[in-house]
């Protein structure tokens, strides 16, 4: 597991960015975190009784490097306090269904009337116009429309869900985190903020640009399993092992696929591989001989190969692989083993500095620190109550 680093620079390339992160589920919180990886000092808006979380919170590690303070929306003194905050920040992230925010007194109009700098992230599914905007919605339905989801699986049978990487992740996440930070970039050069509109299925479609690239250039058919990349290539997928475990091949390039044959067995009397009338043949015949062997037994011989062949690892088995392990891909914090920041820099190196914040602990430290004493409890503070209706929840939509 890889080690915590230390020293001059060890917060990150980001230390001194502050972001205020209104807590909902998903894309928002993992964009937030990466933020922080990142060494941004986010304080995340956590509300009395929670919101809904489908984890506990003392494992969600997308909170992980981040403080808490608990303010009540809805309260009186609610949209003050957070106000207050966003004076003092440069970053707000904010996963709500569009026009939620600006009910509660803290849209991105009056949020940047206080804080003329203030990069404003808005996360959602459908976006904040289109005849979808204010709909429910999740990762599958988002990546459904998108063409992206009737893309992966077999012919002939439904579409595989990528559980929701390419939808919640990778085309909200990192397209909110690409969006801030460029537009913190032009705050910082003009002294004027903007609105991050991250939509999931702008980004979902945008990670999809090679492929419609190759459709129009008519190297893509518009099926799933018909493709070099999509499974449909004999060459480039999945095979059971002996043990029901799987190795992964990707072959593609003419020398790669020479040390495959050979080290598969197959060389000699595998049909040619570019004979696309027989790569039903040519793929009964990798199946078979990779069923003669265990799925590490294979791994051993393809080891130390450019085949471009790997097993396929379970969740619990990847941190352990030698060569996640000698990069410290994974850690252990908190009790907890989980991926390491990333990506890495030479002159600011990351590292995961604390654990998962819990909700609120970290107000009297935000108060200090922010200069924002208003936050500290007092009397008229709202006690723990009920879920907020308008917060963004599963039901909501991501």
């Amino acid at each position: 597991m890889g080690e915590a680093q230390t020293g001059p620079g060890a917060r990150g390339p980001l230390a001194g960015v502050r972001v205020v992160e209104l807590a909902g589920i998903g894309p928002g919180p993992f964009a937030a975190m990466l933020l922080a990886d990142l060494g941004a000092d986010v304080v995340r808006v956590d509300r009395p009784g929670g919101g809904g979380l489908v984890i506990d919170p003392e494992y969600d590690i997308t909170n992980r490097n981040k403080r808490s303070v608990l303010i009540d929306l809805k309260a009186e003194n609610g949209p003050a306090r957070v106000l207050d905050l966003v004076e003092r920040a440069d970053i707000l992230i904010e996963g709500f269904r569009p026009g939620v925010a600006e009910r509660l007194g803290i849209g991105p109009d009056v949020c940047r009337a206080r804080n003329p700098r203030l990069v404003y992230g808005r996360m959602t599914g459908w976006g904040q116009h289109g005849p979808l905007a204010d709909r429910a919605g999740h990762d599958i339905a988002y990546v459904a429309l998108t063409g992206t989801l009737g893309m992966i699986g077999k012919p002939g049978e439904p579409p595989t869900v990528p559980v929701n990487l390419v939808g919640d992740f990778a085309g909200g996440s990192l397209y909110l985190v690409v969006g801030v930070l460029a537009a913190l970039h032009h705050a910082r050069a003009t002294g004027t903020g903007q609105v991050v509109d991250a939509a999931i299925v702008d980004g979902a479609s945008h990670l999809a640009s090679m492929i419609h690239a190759m459709l129009a250039a008519g190297t893509w058919q518009d099926r799933r399993g018909a493709n070099l990349l999509d499974g449909g290539c004999p060459f480039y997928g999945c095979y059971e092992t002996a043990d029901g475990g799987y190795m992964a091949v990707g072959a593609l390039e003419q020398q790669f696929y020479d040390e495959f044959s050979e080290l598969l067995g197959i060389r000699d009397e595998a049909p040619a591989r570019w004979d696309l009338a027989r790569w039903d043949e040519l793929r009964e015949a990798v199946a078979a001989r990779f069923k003669t062997r265990t799925r590490d037994e294979w791994a051993a011989v393809f080891e130390d190969s450019d085949a471009c062949v790997a097993p396929v690892l379970s969740l619990r088995e990847a941190p352990a692989h030698p060569h996640l392990a000698a990069r410290g891909t994974f850690t252990d914090h908190s009790g907890i083993t989980q991926p390491a920041p990333a990506p890495r820099f030479s002159a600011t190196p990351t590292t995961v500095r604390s654990g998962p914040a819990q909700p609120g602990a970290d107000t009297a430290d935000v108060a200090r620190d922010w200069d924002v004493p208003n936050l500290t409890p007092t009397s008229s503070t709202p006690a723990q109550g009920a879920p907020n209706p308008t917060q963004h929840t599963p039901k909501d939509g991501d």
